[in-house]
């Protein structure tokens, strides 16, 4: 006797059939999708979100400076960023989106905002 994956009534009908309703396949089948890790993707596009929430906070003035402790507390990951930027200077900005950072190695980091000229 087959019983369906979801409810464990009993089917009836077709051969192979393995839910007893269009419910229960979908219910089966949103539970089994929910428990799966997110993807890489989507675990990343989360983060750049984060970080760029995180930039945008400490960065209202449009340039500003804040001590890598801070950032890092608030939940920012350097690893993940979309682009860079290397100023005339030879200095290299890494931006989430349109606000950007630079390592000034003394533990605090540079803030700025995407400008038209840049690129």
């Amino acid at each position: 006797m087959v019983k369906c994956l979801e409810c464990g009534e009993k089917l009836t009908g077709r051969e192979g059939q393995k839910f007893c309703s269009q419910y229960c396949k979908s219910s089966f089948h949103y539970k089994k999708n929910k428990l799966k890790l997110p993807s890489t993707y989507i675990r990343i596009d989360e983060q750049l979100k984060i970080n760029r929430s995180i930039l945008k906070k400490y960065n209202q003035s449009g340039q500003s400076q804040i001590r890598k402790e801070l950032l890092v507390k608030e939940g920012f990951d350097f690893k993940y960023y979309t682009h860079d930027w290397k100023a005339k200077n030879g200095n290299i900005y890494l931006f989430c989106y349109e606000y950007g950072f630079r390592d000034l190695k003394d533990g605090k980091y540079t803030l700025i905002l995407w400008q038209d000229y840049m690129g």
